[in-house]
C-alpha cells in the first residue's frame, strides 16, 4: 500500500506579515493570497520492520528511527520528526508506527512559496488519509501551525498553512483570540486568465532563510517601533484594496497596490530587500514591468512581476539576461489532496 498526497505552494499577494501572532494579536491580520500548479509531496509506504525512514529527495536527506511513541527532534528533518511525534501524541494514543517517507517540492525550500508550511500539511494529510484521522480544514492548518510555529520553534506567519488547506485565491483574517476565518474569493473566470498572463515568476536563486527575517521583523513589532507598526498597518490595508480590485477586475489598482505593498513590506527588517533585489526591480520595471514584489518574507526567492500582456515576452527576453530562472504557472482553487494505491 502507498499513501501519496500533495498540497500547493502559494503567492503571498498582500497583507504578509500580519499573520505573525506579535502583531495580529494586538491588531488583528489580513492577508491576501493564491495557491499555483507548484507543488509539495509525500508518499507514505507501511512497513511492519520497526523502523521509521524519513527520505527528503529534493534537499538529499535520509533519516532512519527504530519505531518509537516519540523521536528525537532532528536537526536535518526537523519538520519530519515533529510531525510524528504530534501525530503518534494525539492521535495513535502513543502507538508506534512503522513506515518508509519520501517528500519533495516543485521549488527549493527557502524561495518564499510557502515551502516549510506546505510541507507540514501535505505531511499531516498523509497521516491523516492512513490512519483515516477526522480532521477537516481548519483542523489541519492549525495543526500544521502549532507543531511547525510551537513544537519546533520555527519563526514565521500563519498564512502558508491555511493557503496550502484550502487552496485557491483566499482573503484571510487573523484575530487576537487565535481565531481564523478563510474567505474564498469567487474570481470570474476571465479576471484570474488575465492575471495569469500578466504574472511571471522569477526566481532570484537566492534562498534565505525566512526565520532571520522574520525574528526581525518580529523584533521590531515588540518594540512598538512606530515605522514597523505604520507599515503593517498599511500592508493591511493594501490587502483590502487589493481584494477589491480583484474582484472587480480593477488591474491598474492591482499593480498599484502591489507596488504599495511592496514599499511598506521593506520598512519592517533591513534585510526584506538589497541592492540586488532593489536593481532587479528597477530592471524589471525598465523592461515592461508594472509593479513586482518578493513573495514571502523577502530577501530572495521569487519575485512575483505584474506586466501588461502585450509585455510580457519583452519582459521574460529581458529576464533571462540576468540568469535565474522564469517560471510560468497557473493558479490552483484546490488545496492539500491525498490518495492510496493498493498492491504498488
Amino acid at each position: 500500500m502507498r499513501i501519496c498526497a500533495k498540497a500547493p505552494l502559494r503567492l503571498g499577494l498582500a497583507g504578509g506579515g500580519t499573520d505573525i501572532a506579535v502583531y495580529y494579536s494586538l491588531y488583528g491580520g489580513y492577508v491576501l493570497n493564491a495557491t499555483i500548479d507548484l507543488y509539495s509531496y509525500c508518499i507514505i509506504e507501511p512497513t511492519d520492520n520497526g523502523r521509521i525512514f524519513f527520505k527528503a529527495v529534493d534537499i538529499n536527506i535520509n533519516e532512519k528511527f527504530d519505531s518509537s511513541p516519540k523521536l528525537e527532534i532532528s536537526k536535518r528533518l526537523p519538520l519530519h520528526t515533529g510531525i510524528y511525534n504530534r501525530i503518534v501524541s494525539d492521535y495513535c494514543a502513543g502507538k508506534s508506527l512503522s513506515f518508509n517517507m519520501v517528500t519533495f517540492s516543485d521549488v527549493p525550500a527557502g524561495s518564499g512559496l510557502g515551502t516549510s508550511s506546505t510541507m507540514v500539511v501535505v505531511i499531516i494529510k498523509a497521516f491523516i488519509e492512513w490512519l483515516n484521522l477526522p480532521l477537516g480544514e481548519y483542523d489541519i492548518a492549525d495543526l500544521a501551525y502549532r507543531i511547525e510555529r510551537i513544537d519546533i520553534g520555527l519563526a514565521g506567519g500563519k498564512q502558508d498553512q491555511y493557503a496550502a488547506t484550502f487552496g485557491g485565491f483566499n482573503f484571510m483574517e487573523f484575530f487576537n483570540d487565535e481565531k481564523v476565518i478563510v474567505n474564498p474569493l469567487r474570481l470570474k473566470r476571465w479576471i484570474r486568465n488575465e492575471l495569469e498572463v500578466s504574472v511571471v515568476l522569477y526566481y532570484t536563486g537566492v534562498s534565505r532563510e525566512s526565520a532571520n527575517i522574520i525574528n526581525e521583523q518580529i523584533e521590531h513589532t515588540k518594540q512598538k517601533d512606530n515605522k514597523n507598526i505604520e507599515s503593517m498597518h498599511e500592508m493591511k490595508h493594501q490587502a483590502v484594496l487589493m481584494k477589491e480590485a480583484l474582484l472587480k477586475g480593477d488591474f491598474k489598482s492591482f499593480s498599484e497596490c502591489l507596488r504599495d505593498g511592496w514599499t511598506a513590506k521593506k520598512n519592517l527588517a533591513s534585510s526584506i530587500s538589497n541592492i540586488f533585489l532593489d536593481e532587479l526591480y528597477c530592471y524589471a520595471v525598465d523592461n515592461g514591468a508594472e509593479s513586482a514584489k518578493i513573495s514571502g518574507a523577502g530577501g530572495g526567492g521569487f519575485m512575483m512581476i505584474y506586466c501588461n500582456p502585450c509585455n510580457r515576452i519583452n519582459l521574460i527576453n529581458a529576464l533571462k539576461k540576468k540568469g535565474g530562472t522564469i517560471i510560468t504557472t497557473s493558479f490552483t482553487e484546490i488545496g492539500t489532496q491525498a490518495w492510496t494505491i493498493y498492491n504498488s
